[in-house]
């Protein structure tokens, strides 16, 4: 039957720890090997059962000299941003920046860069020093598509409100790697975007060759009372285009509300067309019920 591992020290119980630190406290070498502590890279420890980012990111932090910073994606996890999947999984490394000419990390697991002192924008959360959220997104020009760095520019302008669009402007250098992809990024970021999900949408409709939508349109009906909401569209056509998460599906509330919503919006006589997850995965269908809105709406006029 195997040992219980020894009772660490209080102080390294529940928390990361440096083992420089743990064995100048008379923690000995053979038990910072046992299963109850994992090790993100070399020289910490976090405890097994609470490896989430955030305990990783604050163990990773102990590390850092004070020349060097969090950075790139995982600044923006930190930020609690939206990212690819890919990037966000339990073994997805770790991005530490080096400003100036201090060495660059290179432990296990992490990805170390080096950046110029008046490119830096370095801030703190969570006490952990980390890329301001205009830095990071343009950090991220190398790492992410087109689309999935508007999404990320789209929440950090909009519902994370943790930037503008002139900072992210500010952040964009000519004839840096990738600052074409910045730029194309840049002139596709829009601030009324409530959702990533919402954001793919809109790109979708877009490249597909429809005009830009407007988002966030209020509606009201012929007596000018409020009666919804529509994540975007094309108000002088009537026609609003939805994306409906789980949810919408799964909740009773939210369901009733919608049906209601729906019956006002078809008295108003507005077309709307509701997107799905696998919709936006498989877009021809949906894409083809918005042509057939625009082909009607082009034959009659919609009533005011």
């Amino acid at each position: 039957m195997p040992v219980a591992p020894k009772p660490l020290p209080s102080r390294f119980t529940h928390t990361p720890f440096r083992t420089v630190d743990a064995l100048a406290h008379g923690v000995d070498r053979e038990r910072l090997r046992r299963a109850d502590l994992a090790t993100p890279t070399r020289g910490v420890r976090v405890p097994a059962e609470s490896t989430d980012f955030v305990e990783v990111a604050m163990a990773i932090g102990l590390l850092l000299r004070p020349d060097q910073h969090l950075s790139h994606t995982s600044a923006a996890r930190l930020w609690q941003c939206p990212l690819p999947r890919a990037l966000t999984s339990s073994g997805a490394h770790l991005h530490v920046s080096t400003v100036g000419d201090g060495p660059v990390e290179r432990r296990t697991g992490i990805t170390g860069h080096r950046i110029a002192p008046d490119r830096a924008g370095v801030t703190a959360v969570l006490g952990i020093r980390t890329s301001t959220p205009a830095a990071l997104w343009y950090e991220c020009r190398t790492l992410l598509s087109v689309r999935q760095l508007v999404v990320l520019g789209d929440h950090m302008v909009g519902s994370g409100r943790l930037t503008t669009v002139d900072a992210l402007e500010r952040t964009v250098h000519s004839g840096d790697r990738g600052v074409t992809t910045a730029r194309t990024a840049l002139e596709r970021i829009r601030t009324g975007a409530e959702s990533p999900m919402e954001s793919v949408l809109r790109l979708i409709v877009v490249d597909a060759g429809f005009p830009e939508p407007a988002l966030n349109i209020d509606v009201a009906d012929a007596r000018g009372v409020f009666i919804g909401r529509v994540d975007m569209g094309w108000a002088d056509l009537r026609i609003a285009l939805e994306y409906d998460g789980d949810h919408h599906r799964t909740d009773r509330g939210t369901f009733l509300h919608d049906r209601s919503r729906r019956n006002a919006f078809v008295v108003e006589d507005w077309l709307t067309i509701h997107v799905t997850a696998p919709d936006v995965s498989r877009p021809a269908e949906f894409l083809e019920r918005l042509r057939q809105a625009f082909e009607l709406r082009q034959h009659t006029t919609p009533r005011r």
